[in-house]
Parts: structure tokens; C-alpha cells; sequence
């Protein structure tokens, strides 16, 4: 029978092997887009006989690796994954089918499949055939792993992470616009690390007229600890009027490079995709581009985290649109006084009934710096 179960109902050995398989499943981190990161251990008689986690788009699932290593051990076993086992030929067929195959008898799923094509089929399915099936064990812990694929599933849009990095008095640049480097060599590589886990790293004209950036991943597969070459994430620039020169450094890179126009863009469309950009139009919304339909086109293609590297205005828009979920904030140990740029632009707060309530979830020393993570209240995670 499928059940749902509190935290209690399990023992202290269901959770320690469930931990075990939500920390192969992070392995696949920066690897199985557009697929969720899941990891799966099967014990039989107290003893695992196998694990597994998925590793890249196409190729097996976190069931099937396990009970590849298992071999004939995985009969009797019981199995603790970390999302529920599909049930539908996808990329890869049925998990629940190759799980009923091996003999497992009991399946223990930290969380159901968010996926409409799922959503508590699998389970069914393995307790039609009359292996014990229970759902909700270290539930929170697996849905953090995996904010994207939720969030596009649930509310048909990535998961919205906005990166920016300020003095301790929240100044981002000088007045002139002199920010390089703000903070140090350690913050700046573990950004690299937030890139690469992000399906989309997304900014405004705005950024790319005045830093020229590349908005790729610098890091190796060694410093990643992953196998084979590393994705890159896809480039998507917001450019109302098409302002992205074709010579753009982010347009020579591996990755592709998406730009989001209103109608008023369509006379440089040629020039820019000569250079190897897609451009995509999109409704205005006032003075710019329509965000909630940017994200609904990006969920679309299968983008289930978006990283946000932009400046104050396009930063503030998605905020005050409702459309940020998260903030990884670096914070070096420095004043750049008065006049300094700020954060981000949210005009008409005029009391404090009206400010912008995080949640914040982490605070680590990096290097010399500090990355404060926090989730937006109004935006609630997962």
C-alpha cells in the first residue's frame, strides 16, 4: 500500500541510508539537466548491497545504476531513493519496472515525483504488485536538491537565484562604475561553482554594454569532481531594443546565448544571429520585457535553474515582480561610501510595511568574504 509517513514512522536506519542516497544524488549536481538530481541505496538484511545515483541526461537513473551493482543481492532489498521511481518511458524506461524486475520488496521514496506524468504513479504501480511502498522520509532535505525541477513542474517557471556581491555598507560599484574587484579570488571561484549547477545564467543589455561579460563556467571537470567535459549553461539576455553588439564576448563561447526582444529589437535580429544568438520575442510590460513570460519561455526549454548576474534595475524588477526566490549575496569586508551604486533599484517602498522579508538559510566565510544565501519570504521555498 502507498503511504505518506511523517519523520517519526521511520527508524534510524531508514534515515541513515536515506541520507547516504541524498548525498549520491548531489553528485549529479552539476550533471543530469533537465532531470533532477536523485540518488538510491538498496539494503538487504541490514547490509548495502548496492548504490547509485543519476549521472547525465540519457543515461540511467539512480535505480537502475544501483541495481546494476547489486546484481542478484538486490532481490529482497529494500530501495531508498530520493525522488519517486518514474513510471513512464521518458529518455530511459520505467524505474518502477526495472525495481519489480530485480525482486525489490520494499521501496522507501523521500518524496514524490512533482512531474504531472508521475506524481504518485510509480509508487502505485510498485504497490500494485505488492511491494511495500512508503513516501516522506528526509522530504525537506530532497526537495532542496532539486528547487528547479519542482519549481518548473509546480509552478511552470525555474527556480530564480539572484548573485550579486557588495561592501559591507551594500554598495556594489564606485559612482563611476569601478567595481573590479569587489570581492576576492575565492568568492569569485565559487560563483564559477553556482554557475555550474544553474541550467541559464541570465542579464540585462545593460551589463553586457558595460562589462562585456562572458557569464560562462571557468572551472574544470577536476575542480567540479565530475566526469567528462563540463556544460556550460545557456546565456540569456534580456535586450528589449536589441542593444547586444554581435561582437559580445558571450557570443563566441560554447554554451548558446538567448536574447529576449520586444517588437522594437526585430531590425538587429540578422546581425545578432549571424553571430550565433537566438532571439526570442517576448510581450512588453510597461517599460520593459514581460519577466513572467521570460521564465514561462524558458521553462518551456526544459531550464530548471535560473542564475541571475544582472544590475540594480533588472535585479529589482524580478524582485518586486514577485519572481525571485533565492539571494546568494558575497559581502566583502569594505566601505565604498555614500555614493556608491547600490543593489538593487525597488522604487516606491515608502515604509516599512512595504520592504522585501528574506529568509536567511546560510552564512559562510569565503576567503576573506562572506556569501550569505537567503530565500525571499513572499516567494517561500519548496
Amino acid at each position: 500500500m502507498t503511504t505518506e509517513s511523517s519523520a517519526s514512522r521511520f527508524s534510524a536506519t531508514d534515515s541513515a541510508h536515506m541520507a547516504r542516497a541524498l548525498r549520491l544524488a548531489r553528485r549529479g549536481l552539476y550533471t543530469t539537466h533537465p532531470n533532477p538530481r536523485v540518488g538510491c541505496v538498496l539494503v538487504r538484511d541490514g547490509e548495502v548491497v548496492g548504490e547509485g545515483w543519476h549521472e547525465r541526461t540519457g543515461e540511467p537513473h539512480a535505480e537502475v545504476n544501483a541495481l546494476r551493482s547489486a546484481g542478484e543481492r538486490a532481490r529482497g532489498a529494500t530501495a531508498y531513493v530520493t525522488l519517486e521511481p518514474c513510471s513512464h518511458h521518458g529518455r530511459t524506461p520505467p524505474c518502477s519496472d526495472a525495481l519489480l524486475k530485480a525482486g525489490v520488496t520494499r521501496v522507501v521514496a523521500a518524496m514524490r515525483d512533482p512531474n504531472p506524468r508521475v506524481a504518485g504513479q510509480g509508487l502505485a504501480r510498485l504497490a500494485a504488485a505488492g511491494v511495500e511502498t512508503v513516501g516522506g522520509l528526509m522530504q525537506a532535505e530532497a526537495r532542496a536538491l532539486n528547487p528547479g525541477f519542482i519549481s518548473r513542474m509546480e509552478r511552470g517557471r525555474p527556480w530564480v537565484r539572484i548573485k550579486s556581491a557588495t561592501s559591507l555598507d551594500g554598495r556594489t560599484a564606485m559612482a563611476s562604475g569601478e567595481s573590479q574587484w569587489i570581492t576576492g579570488a575565492e568568492a569569485r571561484a565559487d560563483v564559477q561553482c553556482w554557475r555550474a549547477q544553474a541550467d541559464a545564467v541570465l542579464t540585462g543589455s545593460g551589463t553586457v554594454l558595460a562589462d562585456d561579460p562572458s557569464l560562462n563556467v571557468r572551472l574544470d571537470a577536476a575542480a567540479l569532481d565530475i566526469d567528462g567535459e563540463v556544460r556550460q549553461p545557456l546565456r540569456v539576455v534580456l535586450d528589449r531594443q536589441l542593444r547586444t553588439p554581435p561582437t559580445a564576448r558571450l557570443l563566441d563561447l560554447p554554451g548558446g546565448v538567448l536574447l529576449f526582444a520586444g517588437p522594437a529589437g526585430a531590425a538587429r535580429r540578422g546581425a545578432l544571429e549571424a553571430s550565433g544568438a537566438e532571439v526570442c520575442a517576448v510581450a512588453t510590460d510597461g517599460c520593459g520585457l514581460d519577466l513572467e513570460a521570460v521564465l514561462r519561455e524558458l521553462a518551456a526549454r526544459e531550464i530548471n535553474e535560473v542564475h541571475v548576474e544582472a544590475g540594480a534595475q533588472l535585479s529589482g524588477a524580478l524582485i518586486a515582480a514577485g519572481l525571485a526566490d533565492e539571494l546568494l549575496l558575497y559581502v566583502a569586508p569594505s566601505l565604498l561610501g555614500d555614493t556608491g551604486r547600490g543593489v538593487f533599484a525597488l522604487p516606491g517602498l515608502e515604509c516599512l510595511s512595504e520592504r522585501v522579508e528574506l529568509d536567511v538559510r546560510e552564512i559562510r566565510r569565503i576567503g576573506r568574504d562572506w556569501r550569505i544565501l537567503a530565500g525571499f519570504e513572499r516567494n517561500p521555498a519548496q
